[in-house]
This record gives C-alpha cells, sequence and structure tokens, in this order.
C-alpha cells in the first residue's frame, strides 16, 4: 500500500529544464564559457558543483569555481522561471487529490531552498507538501541517495510503502540507491536514460493511477 510519495521537483512539477539549459548556457557564455560539447541531459537532475569539472574541462584549474558559482547564483535571483506558467497542467489536481485520499507528500530536489519556495509559492503547490527538502540542506546532491533517505525519515513510513515520482538519471540513481521504488515521467525529448526506474509513466495523472490502482489491489 502506498502511503506517502516524494516528488522531484523540476521535470515531474515544473517544464523548466529548457529554461535552466539556455539561462546556464547564456550566463557561462557571457564568462566566455562553452557548454556546446555537453548535452542538455547531463545537466537534468544535477547541481552546478557536479558540473564545472566537465564544463571547463583541462582548463578548470584557470578558474575559481566557488566565484563562478557565486555569480551564477546571483544571476539566478535576477532571471528567474515564471514557475506559475510553468506548472505541469494536471499537478495542482493530482497533488489535491492524493492529500484527499490521505496519501502524505514530500517534495525532495537538487535545487537551491530558494528555487524551490519560488517556484511552490508561485505555483500554489507549496499547500500540499507535508516536507520539502532542497539541495541546500545536503553537502552532496543526486544520485547520492542522501536526501532521499532524509525525506523517508521525516515521513516514518517503511520503505516499501513510500514511492519516489522521478525523470533525471541522476534522480532515479539515487532513489534506487535509497532502495525506494521509482516511478519515472517518460522523456520524449532530451534522451534521459530511464532504464533504472522500475515503472515508466506518461504523466502525473498517470502517476495518480498507479498509485490509487495499487492501493485497491492492496485492500482487496
Amino acid at each position: 500500500m502506498i502511503k506517502a510519495i516524494i516528488f522531484d521537483m523540476d521535470g515531474v512539477l515544473f517544464d523548466t529544464e529548457n529554461f535552466y539549459f539556455k539561462r546556464r548556457e547564456t550566463f557561462l557564455g557571457s564568462k566566455g564559457i562553452s557548454v556546446k560539447h555537453l548535452p542538455p541531459k547531463y545537466f537534468i537532475g544535477g547541481r552546478m558543483d557536479q558540473f564545472w569539472e566537465n564544463i571547463l574541462g583541462d582548463k578548470i584549474a584557470n578558474y575559481d569555481t566557488k566565484a563562478l558559482e557565486a555569480e551564477y547564483t546571483a544571476y539566478k535571483n535576477t532571471h528567474r522561471p515564471a514557475y506559475d506558467e510553468l506548472v505541469f497542467a494536471d499537478a495542482s489536481t493530482v497533488l489535491a487529490t492524493l492529500t484527499a485520499k490521505g496519501i502524505v507528500l514530500a517534495l525532495a530536489s537538487n535545487s537551491a531552498r530558494e528555487d524551490v519556495e519560488d517556484a511552490l509559492e508561485k505555483s500554489g503547490l507549496k499547500q500540499y507538501f507535508t516536507h520539502i527538502l532542497s539541495g541546500s540542506e545536503f553537502s552532496e546532491g543526486k544520485p547520492n541517495p542522501a536526501i532521499y533517505n532524509a525525506a523517508c525519515e521525516k515521513l516514518g513510513f517503511a520503505k516499501k510503502d513510500i514511492v519516489i515520482i522521478e525523470d533525471s538519471q541522476k534522480g532515479i540513481q539515487a532513489g534506487v540507491a535509497a532502495g525506494v521504488r521509482v516511478l519515472a515521467i517518460r522523456d520524449k525529448v532530451f534522451g534521459v536514460d530511464q532504464s533504472k526506474a522500475d515503472v515508466l509513466i506518461d504523466s502525473l495523472t498517470e502517476a495518480l493511477q498507479f498509485v490509487e490502482n495499487e492501493n485497491h489491489n492492496s485492500s482487496i
């Protein structure tokens, strides 16, 4: 029986990946740094502190990556997404329905705390989550499972009664490493490797149907 669900944020609740890629590319381009050698899928589900080595390659010693990251954070704060326009159309309805059924919801995102709060406030989704965890609270982001282990601990249910909804390869790996079933929203754009997910779904609405079917079968 599914008693709780942990949601990733970007690519699951919000269609933000293209915006993030273009924003990152524009900022780095202003510093004379190209990311043309890396496919967009490389960045999905990750954090900037995970990317510098592959972005800069053998030129990494020429840069102060901590300073660059601080500049990028400031740039992000003045170039924020319109989260209320990028939220998936069925997100609010699905979250409201799950909550009404007594399923406890948590959110665990690699994104910084201020980005998570901004997204949830602007979209009106914050009300549905009992626990909200961000990358700001963890020294290592996904695929490290720490954020999902912490979310499970906060939820207080056995891991067999929890599912994770993800989209990125890093997120799926983190969920699997945490020992929790992972539903992945099928990627049809970037070519993300989602082969480690337990179940592939096409939308949040399909995730709701999966939960309803499993809980119905468990009660028979």
